[in-house]
């Protein structure tokens, strides 16, 4: 079996990625990196609660066979441009760097549908550079998933999010959604999973339809 490591556990995805990892034979350790607790008790589940600024202490604690990112956080929540690109660009690549040097063979990384280094929006930007900076990184698989609007149980309420995910939803059911079609954070998770247990050689990204397809391989590999 194999041993999963995740960054972002307590977000949207993260939570359901985490939940249905421990509910996956395929894997027999999931090894989890944040700042807080998940309150999660599973023999299979191992936490360490680290800083991502201080990597000379972690960084020898990544070992496994697939690393999972869905790190982020909300240009609100961070207080600004310079602390989002903190967490959702530098952190997630310095982890990225640190996993591709311990000889982690697979990488599966949660994007944006709009990822675009040269984008003018500053989000589309972040992710995109991100993107670019991590395919030059020395993993046998990289596999990038770029959903559209993310809808699950979130903690916070987020009222624009939820507005706008009634709206697409409603064009996805007319069938012009396009690339906003909407994405259940299950879905986005089990297609990770898949992803990730494939480890397909090369670089690899799934938009629209393809994060569905993959979604439904439930029993990929088994």
């Amino acid at each position: 079996m194999k041993t999963a490591l995740v960054i972002g556990a307590t977000g949207l995805v993260g939570k359901q990625l985490v939940q249905q990892l421990l509910a996956d034979d395929r894997f027999g350790k999931v090894i989890v990196f944040g700042r807080r607790a998940l309150g999660i008790a599973n023999s299979e589940l191992e936490e360490h609660l680290i800083d991502f600024d201080k990597p000379e202490d972690w960084q020898h604690l990544v070992k496994g066979d697939v690393f999972f990112s869905t790190l982020g956080t909300t240009l609100k929540q961070a207080g600004g441009q310079n602390q989002q690109y903190k967490v959702d660009y530098y952190y997630q690549y310095k982890f990225a760097e640190v996993a591709a040097q311990n000889g982690i063979p697979a990488y599966v990384l949660v994007s944006s549908s709009g990822a675009n280094k040269d984008s003018m929006i500053f989000y589309s930007r972040m992710k995109g550079t991100l993107e670019e900076a991590v395919k030059q990184l020395p993993f046998q698989s990289i596999n990038i998933i770029q959903p559209g609007l993310l809808h699950g149980d979130r903690k916070e309420e987020r009222f624009g999010e939820e507005l706008a995910y009634k709206v697409m939803h409603f064009l996805d059911k007319v069938g012009i959604a396009g690339k906003y079609k909407p994405y259940e954070d299950k879905v986005v998770a089990q297609a990770m999973i898949n992803a990730g247990i494939a480890a397909q050689p090369g670089v690899h990204t799934y938009t629209l339809g393809d994060i569905f397809k993959l979604a439904e391989r439930e029993h990929l590999s088994r």
